[in-house]
């Protein structure tokens, strides 16, 4: 910020004497009751989509990774059905297994999650814009990416002299600046604003409030002024701004 004026589990079935169709066709039906599916039916193809989602979520929540059988349990499926969902999802790169064969997020994730950001900085401008002009203060909307909170869209006013120019793209830690507390603050559903000051910049204001509501974000909204901010004013403009983004973007 610169304060300048500007693989699944073989089977035994085929190996033994006599196991013919039938044998067979019980393995399939066995495979079926776990959790698999049978391929051209709309039902169980909207099924393994929405597992494969919430495999997707569960390895996300798990910062150590997850086992096969862990995944297996927490979905309520059988195993050789995890090890399907994470072949088709490895295959895409959604998915990976480290060294101790945890799964883990593939780059594939990231990859889609930066063609995803253009979309949200859209969603957000007409709010941030808003914002901007009825605070007189540089507004922006700030994700979180790697563990940081990154600027993903600034609007600055265009009626002030002098104004924070606030650089998209600038990372800074969490636990630093309103935008940060904002969104550490919305983990635990608080919504209010919180205000800081000269925690990123030396002479920078800030108020915040989070963008709660939108499944797998988390993000918050603010504006940075070169003078201190009348909290209650300034609050209830970013947390209106927060709601609308909400809106937009759900």
């Amino acid at each position: 910020m610169e304060t300048t004026a500007r693989s699944g589990e073989p089977g035994d079935a085929a190996a033994r004497p006599g196991a013919g169709a039938t044998e067979r066709l019980g393995v399939g039906a066995t495979d079926r009751a776990a959790g698999g599916e049978a391929a051209g039916r709309p039902g169980e193809t909207a099924q393994t989509l929405d597992r494969g989602l919430r495999l997707l979520h569960l390895v996300a929540d798990a910062p150590a990774g997850l086992t096969v059988t862990e995944a297996a349990n927490r979905l309520g499926i059988g195993r050789a059905a995890v090890y399907r969902l994470v072949g088709a999802l490895t295959g895409h790169g959604m998915l990976r297994r480290d060294g101790d064969g945890r799964l883990r997020l593939g780059a594939g994730v990231l990859h889609l999650a930066r063609r995803a950001q253009p979309l949200l900085a859209e969603g957000a401008l007409p709010a941030l814009r808003r914002l901007a002009e009825q605070a007189g203060a540089t507004a922006h909307l700030t994700v979180v990416e790697g563990g940081e909170g990154v600027a993903l869209a600034v609007v600055e006013p265009s009626w002030t002299s002098f104004h924070v120019a606030y650089r998209t793209g600038a990372r800074h830690p969490l636990e630093r600046g309103a935008a940060g507390r904002a969104i550490l603050a919305g983990r635990s559903g608080a919504a209010g604003p919180v205000s800081t000051s000269g925690e990123l910049q030396s002479g920078a204001y800030g108020v915040a409030a989070p963008v709660l509501g939108v499944p797998g974000l988390e993000a918050s909204v603010g504006v940075v002024a070169l003078a201190p901010l009348d909290v209650a004013t300034v609050g209830a403009q970013v947390e209106a701004a927060a709601e609308a983004i909400a809106a937009a973007l759900s």
